[in-house]
């Protein structure tokens, strides 16, 4: 008997020496990160770019059946953008039935007890992505190490991880912004400039800012993620690694701060919270101090890449690790401030921030540690709860879906017929892309006393994503607060209102009653209504102002060498009364006809040449002044110059200061601090040759090209640049205001707009602005000199300044918070031309092409560029 257990056991013995060698033979196949790098993840002062990520992406896809790598399509750069499917290799087998699981749970479209057994049955779903913000180095490294453990760690956790869980992992979220910093590092190492950001935007259009796109999805980066999330996989975790923590913390983790958005379902508020607790008991146990929360970031803003989840029912998480680069620092444990953050102590009392790091050597592959810790506790959490994530995101799902009928709001109804119906049109596919279900009318319908012609379309409050569709479409009522009583505002996070049909100039229907329309469901993204190009142009076809696709097929029309003009006062054709600005123009036939597919629009020909005075306009010559202080605001006018098909050239200080502007039919400066544009880097923060401003020398190069007769065009805080510097007869009314008194982040203001303007031609005569921390004009009683001083005019003739936009006399809060509006900007001018020489300056008070959001303001600059290059 005793030989038989001796047997027995040396049996069992050899069988668990097999497993363990097959299992080491297997990682020994599976390429580490290192293989492939040369150097460790984390490395002090080493760093992949994207081709060697991209090489062991495809190595670690080849080497092991627990991953599978997708190609999910490219960035505005062109580099190709891949996800990674990690899990056991008989889950992977199934990938189609999990995400079919996912789907029916995230749209609950399910029974109660088909939702309870599919909850068993299937697999969280875990989104994790890095690289999203590049100058945050460690994330899009660190994904490498994740991918690797992940796929070939035997320890318990890790199995029950792959059983349990679908990890979709996005290694670097922006490739093009990776290799553009990896470079910079490379290139600066070992000299002063070795910490330096690139003098560049880290994203071609939006730089930090495709942080910000998370619902208008203008960018491919953020829609070939977008539609992983929302359309296809539908995770119960979504999540987002960054590296902003506190200076002398390691971590920001959840519960965030206050406010949390009314919209949002309580229970994932929750959700969030016990993904943090899960994070902060896991360092603490594995000796890592510096977790840090209730930090900064709030649960109100929609829009970014953690916060547009809540709205959908997803548990979207944010962490903020410590130590962005590769160069070592060290914090003297003798300095360790008594506060962190502002406001929490450092001395183990307060219960978010109990477990104090109390400084020493920091490396970068701390970062990378802390990184992987969280992760690994967000992971453990799904696996274990996997069944009640499926089963609550249904719940919350098919809570939405009752909403619709008992909550007073039934549907959402966009008439066919609208001001701008290519806009009507983009906004409906802002929904879809985000996951909203949209029906569109089959046949004409009646709701109440009202008419919808078919092709109108409804949009049934009563879905899943509910909170996601209110959010966008209806009114932001942000809290007023206060840092401490009788103190300053406490700033939101981001904005506090971006309700999308004010900023887009689109009229929506809030139909409280239920009622049946003929319908059927929009499968996809929707093309424009049909255009046509109706009767014989022997002199031209006519295009309406109204509506902002006119401007890019005017500008293709120009381009492939046909004319254009632009109607100074309304007249008819045939039926149609086009408006004042509309353009008639004139080529190839052929090219009409596709202009009116492509865009929707109608081309209405003209056998002659309509009594109306017209005036020719050429292809406009844009310069679009670019700071080597990395300027979102400018990417984004790039953005919209290109996507309207304009002739543009980037200027940066030197081609101010050195080149023939008279070229320029219009040059634009985006909203940037004055001393910013005037003084640029200083020279011990950046290579010399991207230092310094416009200087002087530059700002009497725009003073001339504008006496000379040129169009200067600026938006937000440049005009307070061009005021001085031209030393215009204009103020700033917000410019002394106590943030006490006045204060309005990031909020929609009501506006009027003087529509006999060209400038404002197409223009509806009330719009919302953008108004994030803007200005308001006031013309001066004294015109100022162009070296600062003042000369009393008096007798002067009144200063040549034309107010084309004015913000309302009362009501100006359409979306967000406001404080003292009356007060300092309701009456003012926002938005002036000022008489300069031959020339002018057009100055915005607020932006009109912020983050590609506010469509029903683009037309003011398209106007502006227009009027600068009639002939």
């Amino acid at each position: 008997m005793i030989s038989k257990i001796v047997n027995l056991k040396t049996l069992l013995f050899s069988t668990a020496m097999s497993l363990t060698c097959a299992t080491a033979l297997v990682a020994q196949k599976v390429p580490s990160p290192k293989d492939v790098y040369g150097f460790e993840v984390g490395a002090d002062y080493k760093l992949a770019d994207y081709s060697q990520i991209e090489d062991y992406l495809t190595k670690l896809d080849a080497a092991s059946d627990r991953v599978q790598k997708i190609e999910i399509g490219e960035t505005v750069l062109g580099r190709k953008m891949y996800v990674l499917f990690i899990s056991t290799k008989e889950n992977l087998a199934q990938l189609d039935k999990w995400k079919d699981i996912s789907t029916k749970m995230a749209r609950a479209t399910v029974t109660d007890a088909e939702a309870q057994k599919l909850s068993e049955e299937g697999k969280a779903i875990v989104w994790i992505d890095g690289g999203m913000h590049s100058t945050e180095l460690a994330h899009g490294q660190m994904t490498s190490e994740l991918a690797y453990t992940l796929a070939t760690s035997e320890t318990k956790e890790m199995k029950d991880i792959r059983e349990n869980v679908i990890t979709i992992l996005m290694p670097v979220m922006n490739p093009d912004g990776l290799d553009i910093v990896v470079d910079w590092y490379r290139q600066n190492l070992g000299t002063a400039y070795e910490t330096s950001r690139p003098p560049v935007l880290y994203h071609y259009y939006m730089g930090h800012d495709n942080n910000r796109d998370w619902f208008m999805n203008t960018q491919p980066e953020t829609y070939n993620v977008t539609k992983i999330l929302y359309n296809e996989w539908y995770p119960q975790i979504v999540y987002n690694h960054h590296q902003s923590s506190p200076a002398w913390t390691k971590i920001s983790l959840p519960p965030y701060a206050d406010p949390v958005n009314p919209n949002i379902n309580p229970a994932i508020t929750a959700a969030v919270s016990e993904v943090g607790s899960a994070m902060s008991k896991r360092f603490s146990l594995e000796n890592m101090p510096g977790a840090i929360a209730d930090n900064n970031y709030t649960m109100f803003w929609n829009g970014g890449g953690r916060t547009v989840p809540y709205y959908h029912n997803m548990i979207g998480i944010l962490t903020e690790t410590g130590h962005t680069t590769p160069t070592p620092r060290f914090y003297d444990p003798k300095k360790l401030p008594k506060l962190v953050a502002g406001t929490t102590p450092t001395d183990g009392t307060d219960i978010m921030y109990a477990d104090v790091w109390k400084g020493g050597e920091s490396h970068f592959r701390d970062a990378v540690d802390y990184m992987l810790t969280a992760t690994w506790a967000t992971l453990d959490l799904a696996a274990d709860r996997k069944s009640d994530y499926l089963y609550n995101i249904y719940r919350m799902g098919k809570d939405a879906i009752k909403k619709g009928d008992t909550e007073g709001l039934f549907a959402y109804v966009i008439d066919k017929n609208q001001w701008d119906s290519f806009e009507a049109v983009n906004l409906i596919n802002v929904l879809l892309r985000g996951g909203i279900e949209v029906e569109q009318a089959t046949k004409d319908f009646t709701v109440g006393d009202k008419k919808y012609e078919k092709g109108s379309y409804v949009i049934y409050t009563g879905q899943a994503f509910r909170p996601y569709l209110i959010d966008l479409m209806e009114k932001q009522n942000y809290p007023t607060r206060f840092q401490y009583p009788g103190g300053p505002p406490d700033t939101p996070y981001d904005l506090a209102g971006w309700t999308l049909p004010l900023q887009m100039g689109i009229d929506v229907d809030r139909i409280a009653d239920s009622f049946k329309a003929p319908t059927e469901k929009v499968s996809g993204l929707v093309d424009y209504y049909e255009g046509s190009v109706n009767k014989s142009g022997s002199f031209g076809y006519a295009l309406s102002v109204n509506t902002n696709a006119s401007v890019a097929a005017t500008n293709k029309v120009l381009k492939a060498g046909g004319t254009a003009y632009k109607a100074m006062t309304e007249f008819k054709a045939g039926k149609t009364t086009f408006p004042a600005g509309s353009y008639v123009v004139s080529g190839d036939k052929e090219l009409m006809e596709s202009l009116a597919d492509e865009y929707g629009l109608e081309f209405t020909g003209l056998a002659a040449k309509p009594e109306v005075q017209l005036t020719k306009i050429h292809l406009p010559k844009v310069g679009l002044y670019k700071s080597w202080q990395a300027n979102m605001d400018e990417g984004w006018t790039r953005f919209v110059m290109d996507e309207y098909e304009f002739d543009m050239d980037t200027l940066h200080d030197a081609d101010i200061k050195t080149k023939d502007l008279s070229k320029y039919d219009a040059i634009i400066i985006p909203s940037q601090r004055p001393g910013s544009i005037l003084h640029g880097n200083n020279t011990l923060s950046m290579p010399e040759q991207f230092t310094g401003g416009v200087g002087l020398d530059g700002s009497l190069a725009l003073s001339n090209y504008v006496k000379e007769g040129g169009t200067l065009i600026a938006f937000d805080e440049a005009s307070n640049y061009v005021i001085e510097q031209f030393g215009l007869p204009l103020s700033d009314a917000t410019e002394r205001a106590d943030s006490k008194d006045f204060f309005i982040p990031g909020s929609l203001i009501k506006t009027g707009i003087d529509t006999t303007n060209p400038i404002a031609f197409g223009m509806k005569d009330t719009v919302s602005v953008s108004f994030n921390r803007s200005r308001a004009f006031v013309i001066d009683k004294q015109r100022k000199s162009g070296e600062g001083g003042t000369e009393d005019i008096k007798d002067a003739p009144a200063p040549e300044v034309e107010v084309i936009a004015t913000y309302a006399a009362k009501g100006l809060l359409m979306s967000g918070w406001a404080m003292g509006e009356e007060r300092y900007i309701a009456k003012k001018p926002a938005l002036v031309k000022a008489k300069y020489g031959k020339g002018s300056a057009v100055l915005f008070a607020f932006r009109p092409q912020f983050r590609a959001q506010p469509r029903g303001t683009y037309k003011l600059i398209f106007n502006a560029i227009y009027e600068a290059a009639s002939e």
